[in-house]
């Protein structure tokens, strides 16, 4: 059999968001501890901008077009490939704590199993995961809201209210700036998520026999928004004092200019002229958002992953305590980006730039391995996940995984002619607004074309030459003088269109 594996995720954190990639606000010493032992894979994409399909790729190890979840809303079906499944087969103990996400969290009928398992009092078996315990961002739903009825059912009242009276996304603004989806949460700090998340996979991890190997899914619904950790934290990070981050352009001047270079979707959400992603509040205009307000909410996601970092410590611990050290792999990374104000928005959405795409990747293997640590600057994305967790597991890759064992070191990346990787978009928003988006890096060139839909033709697009605008300030797709690059990046992106899945599943929620 092959090492015990322990895979750790976050919702919706940016590449920079620790230390070990730049981050000297937020302290994450565990994480950093990761990359430092381990392999940081500094070009690490995803294959798609949002949760669901994001969440797909990683537990099937194929792309979007492939395994059919192409937006938020539309469910994996049961019977997809599951890594989880494949390893359980040969002989893993799995589980998974904390947010899924592979099915709606809209569901009042409760049609799906992730949403009605708790009620039933039941902790799977689910995709290959023999137990489950699950949680998202507010205690509607889930097991994390039935710990909370057991043990503090007031609460439900303290955490930000995702819906507003008309069942739209909510914008209200609170903390003391007034940002969107900012609020003070009187929670203690041991019924948050966060703690909730690392608590039950401690207990999880005490019901394994000392020999057995297992696949470990740990997912925290943090730092995504709202944000609203518990207020006894909040003193760590007092945005005051929270300089704006380097990423932010500055003046509203500044900021459009920037933005109408880009396709015309980009402004528009901006100035609150159109909206194409449900998880942003039509109310919300990112145009409004002040610097003050940009800081506090930076100041705030840094409490955010400052207690996933301690969350972490504490499940470390426990696989120390075990006598487990020396044999556990543990892979690090998150599904999608966010921007904090960059380029002055928030949020996410069909914006295929770093802020989105980029994530913090991390595997530190066991070390029992002999792995020397490294860091690989070749591009690798989330469809390797699942490759990487069976070679960990000393199985196959079975042919229906798309991706590849991710390198130990750049020369490995190299025999393995890593120079690329792809993600996509598609999106039919309520409002009838249609976009696709398909983008290519390599060779430190950022390419997207966009689809013909209700906002393109299928002429327009970006590129952009992260090496000497690494900001993606700059769109050069209509420049001349890169018109053979922008023709040579296009040919290379038809080529890497996956196979898709048919018939196309149908979107049954917003989310």
């Amino acid at each position: 059999m092959g090492r015990k594996i322990l895979f750790i995720t976050t919702d919706q954190m940016r590449f920079d968001a620790i230390g070990a990639n730049g981050n000297r606000q937020c302290r994450t010493p565990t994480i950093d501890g990761f990359a430092r032992d381990g392999i940081n894979y500094t070009r690490a994409h995803n294959q798609n901008v949002v949760c669901m399909p994001a969440r797909s790729t990683m537990i099937s190890g194929q792309y979007v077009s492939t395994h059919g979840v192409w937006m938020n809303g539309v469910p994996l079906p049961e019977d997809a490939p599951s890594v989880a499944d494949y390893l359980h087969k040969a002989g893993y103990r799995t589980a998974l704590i904390g947010k899924a996400h592979f099915e709606p969290f809209l569901d009042p009928t409760q049609a799906f199993y992730e949403n009605r398992m708790a009620r039933l009092g039941e902790y799977g078996p689910h995709r290959g995961f023999e137990h489950m315990e699950l949680a998202t961002h507010s205690p509607l739903i889930l097991h994390y809201a039935e710990y909370l009825r057991k043990v503090n059912p007031a609460t439900f009242g303290m955490f930000y209210s995702n819906l507003d009276d008309n069942f739209q996304v909510n914008a209200a603004g609170g903390g003391e700036t007034g940002a969107c989806q900012m609020h003070v949460n009187p929670i203690p700090r041991e019924q948050y998520h966060t703690d909730w998340v690392a608590n039950r996979t401690v207990a999880w991890l005490k019901t394994l026999e000392q020999e057995d190997d297992f696949f470990c899914w740990v997912s925290f619904p943090d730092p995504h928004h709202p944000w609203d950790p518990p207020a006894s934290e909040l003193h760590r990070h007092n945005w005051r004092d929270t300089p704006l981050p380097e990423f932010y352009p500055g003046s509203r001047e500044k900021i459009e200019a920037i933005l109408k270079g880009k396709p015309r979707h980009w402004f528009e959400y901006y100035a609150g002229t159109r909206i194409t992603n449900f998880e942003a509040p039509p109310a919300f205009r990112p145009c409004d958002m002040t610097p003050d307000q940009v800081r506090e909410i930076n100041a705030v996601t840094n409490v955010e992953n400052e207690l996933i970092d301690e969350a972490i410590a504490k499940i470390m611990n426990a696989i120390e305590a075990r006598g487990w050290g020396d044999d556990v792999d543990v892979v690090f990374t998150t599904d999608h980006g966010e921007f904090q104000g960059e380029f002055g928005l928030l949020f996410k959405g069909p914006y295929h730039v770093d802020a989105l795409m980029r994530l913090p990747m991390i595997w530190r293997p066991a070390k029992s391995a002999g792995v020397s640590p490294a860091a690989v600057a070749k591009p690798v994305g989330q469809v390797d996940l699942a490759p990487t967790f069976c070679e960990i597991a000393g199985l196959p890759v079975p042919q229906w995984m798309q991706g590849a064992p991710m390198p130990q070191s750049d020369a490995e990346a190299e025999k393995q002619r890593r120079e690329r990787v792809f993600t996509e978009w598609d999106c039919v928003h309520p409002n009838g607004s249609i976009l696709g988006l398909r983008t290519l890096y390599r060779d430190g060139y950022t390419i997207t074309a966009c689809l013909p839909g209700s906002i393109y033709d299928g002429s327009e697009g970006e590129l952009y030459d992260l090496k000497n605008d690494p900001r993606q300030w700059r769109n050069l797709w209509d420049e001349p003088a890169c018109a053979a690059l922008k023709s040579d990046l296009l040919a290379d992106l038809k080529d890497a269109q996956p196979p898709v899945h048919e018939p196309k599943l149908e979107c049954v929620a917003p989310v």
